[in-house]
């Protein structure tokens, strides 16, 4: 590979004394505590005092976001990051951040702030992760065309990143498409979604087909760059779970024989799709318990291991809903629980890189 796909902090140079500690992947600690509160809400079994702890998680998530946003504006290092063709690819976090802890707006921050409120902070942040998003998809894959250049075994996890946040967009924005206005408003939200989802998931089965050829034509990864394996499964697991939020409102905007295909849709080619997301489940564990046999170091890129299983548990939790089916609502309470166990460890091995950076950096001020 032309450089390592960790986006955490580039060693400083002979030339620089100071250095962009920030990269745009730490958003997606953003994205991965988000998404534990929002998950928590789609689970078929409710238990005592779960969406008050989820509420509790999504008010860390929005502050996260807050310091994070505030931190990365400040380094005003767009420019640098956008040169290096492995950090670039992380710029789809923050758009995925805004939209994570927007919908937990309106599924736990209601509770707390209002429905009001909370329906005015969702339409704020997804329209801004929408829009950075969209920017996202396009601008990334046309730097990758036009100015970076990779090695052939090149192709990671990370390369998924900018092309997903369309298919969030979607996914979230089902839930605000019941309170659009009715009429063409509503119906161009719902189709607007749709091709999100479209836009999204016919690009990620593209880089899904490179980074399968990377990793069956090339020595097997290594270090920080195994857990962005685990983006894959983030990818078709938030389709799914696009499928069948947009499902469940079509009926709000389209006439009834086309919400009744969109339910037949969400059902069959949400098991489908959930299928072959199980599959690269397998493989992306598979590596990671090899690697973690010869050492694991950390790095930002854990988080890749958090929002992917929660789009894992959203997903099983839809297809739970559609079909009633018990081994569904089973699936969905596991993955929830590992979902949890991976969060608290990821995010105490980031507390911790946090504490000693900022002691690094006071020591270096000094």
């Amino acid at each position: 590979m032309n450089c390592s796909p960790c986006a955490g902090p580039v060693a400083p140079t002979a030339g620089r004394k100071r250095r962009p500690l920030l990269g745009p992947s730490w958003f997606a600690a953003v994205m991965g505590t988000g998404i534990v509160a929002n998950a928590a809400v789609t689970l078929p079994w409710t238990f005592h005092g779960l969406r008050t702890a989820a509420m509790v998680v999504w008010l860390g998530a929005a502050l996260l976001l807050v310091l994070l946003a505030v931190g990365y504006l400040q380094q005003r290092a767009l420019r640098v990051h956008a040169g290096d063709p492995v950090t670039a690819q992380f710029f789809g976090a923050p758009p995925m951040a805004l939209l994570t802890v927007g919908s937990g707006a309106l599924l736990l921050g209601r509770r707390l702030i209002g429905l009001e409120a909370a329906l005015a902070v969702d339409w704020v942040l997804w329209s801004l992760g929408t829009v950075l998003g969209l920017g996202t998809a396009c601008a990334v894959p046309y730097l990758m065309v036009t100015r970076h250049r990779f090695a052939p075994d090149a192709a990671f996890g990370g390369w998924l990143m900018p092309v997903v946040p369309p298919m969030v967009s979607a996914a979230t924005g089902a839930l605000l498409v019941p309170h659009a206005p009715a009429g063409q408003l509503r119906l161009a939200l719902l189709l607007g979604c749709y091709a999100m989802l479209g836009l999204g998931l016919v690009a990620a089965l593209l880089v899904l087909a490179m980074i399968y050829g990377r990793l069956v034509h090339h020595e097997a990864p290594t270090g920080p760059v195994v857990p962005t394996v685990w983006i894959g499964l983030g990818a078709l697991g938030q389709s799914v779970t696009a499928l069948g939020a947009l499902a469940a409102v079509a009926p709000s905007a389209l006439p009834a024989p086309y919400a009744r295909g969109a339910a037949v849709f969400a059902l069959l080619g949400g098991i489908v799709v959930w299928g072959f997301a199980m599959l690269w489940l397998a493989l992306a564990t598979g590596l990671t318990v090899r690697t973690i046999r010869t050492g694991l170091p950390f790095a930002p890129t854990w988080w890749s291991f958090i929002f992917p299983v929660g789009a894992c548990v959203t997903a099983t939790g839809a297809l739970a809903e559609r079909t009633g089916s018990e081994a569904f609502v089973w699936m969905a309470v596991v993955f929830y629980g590992l979902l949890v166990i991976a969060w608290a460890v990821v995010a105490g091995h980031s507390l911790r890189h946090a504490a000693r950076n900022m002691w690094v950096s006071a020591y270096e001020e000094d």
